[in-house]
C-alpha cells in the first residue's frame, strides 16, 4: 500500500468530528442547559460586586448621555405616596427633540415609564447603569418629540444615584428636569 493510502481517511475523519454533536452529545445547542454558566457567571459577578445587582439598585438619580447633537437627560426621583417621578430630555439636533415627565414604577429589570398629559407608556430596561428604551414604542410617544425625533431606542447611562442631583438637573432650555 502506498504512503498516500494510508492517510485518505484521516481528513474524512477531521471532517465527521467537525460536523456531528455526536450521539448523546447531551442538550441542543442554546437549550437552557448551555446556558446556566453564563447566568451562573453573572451571579459571581454580581456576588464579587463586579456587576451591579439591578433587582438591588434603586433608579433614582440622574441618566445622562453628551453626544454630538446635544445632551440626553434621564432623572428618576421619589414622588409621593412611594411612586417615583421622571423627567426626560432628549436632542437629536438643532429643534429635534423630545420631552417629557411622569411617573415610574419598577418591575423586575424593567421601568415603566408614564407620561403625563400624553397617552405613551414606555417598557424601559433597568440594569442598574442604564436605562434603555425599546427600539419601538407606542404610537402615542410622537406626541412628545418635534419633527423627526422619536424616543425609539434612547439610552442613559447613569451619571449619578443622587436624588438631590436629580433634582437640580436641567433640561437643554435650562428648566428643572425633575420638578
Amino acid at each position: 500500500m502506498t504512503r498516500a493510502g494510508v492517510l485518505w481517511p484521516i481528513p474524512l475523519l477531521v471532517c465527521l468530528a467537525a460536523c456531528g454533536g455526536g450521539e448523546g452529545s447531551g442538550a441542543p445547542q442554546g437549550s437552557a442547559d448551555t446556558m446556566s454558566p453564563a447566568s451562573t457567571l453573572e451571579q459571581a459577578a454580581i456576588d464579587a460586586g463586579i456587576v451591579a445587582n439591578a433587582s438591588a439598585v434603586p433608579p433614582i438619580g440622574l441618566y445622562r448621555n453628551r453626544h454630538e447633537a446635544g445632551t440626553d437627560s434621564l432623572c428618576v426621583v421619589p414622588g409621593a405616596a412611594g411612586e417615583l417621578r421622571f423627567g426626560l430630555d432628549a436632542v437629536f439636533g438643532e429643534g429635534i427633540a423630545c420631552q417629557g415627565s411622569g411617573t415610574a414604577r419598577r418591575s423586575g429589570d424593567k421601568l415603566i415609564l408614564n407620561f403625563a398629559r400624553s397617552a405613551c407608556i414606555v417598557v424601559a430596561d433597568y440594569d442598574g447603569d442604564r436605562v434603555a428604551l425599546p427600539g419601538v414604542v407606542d404610537v402615542e410617544c410622537r406626541k412628545l418629540c418635534t419633527e423627526r425625533g422619536s424616543l425609539e431606542g434612547v439610552s442613559f447611562p447613569r451619571v449619578s444615584r443622587s436624588e438631590s442631583v436629580a433634582r437640580d438637573a436641567r433640561d437643554r432650555n435650562r428648566s428643572p428636569l425633575c420638578s
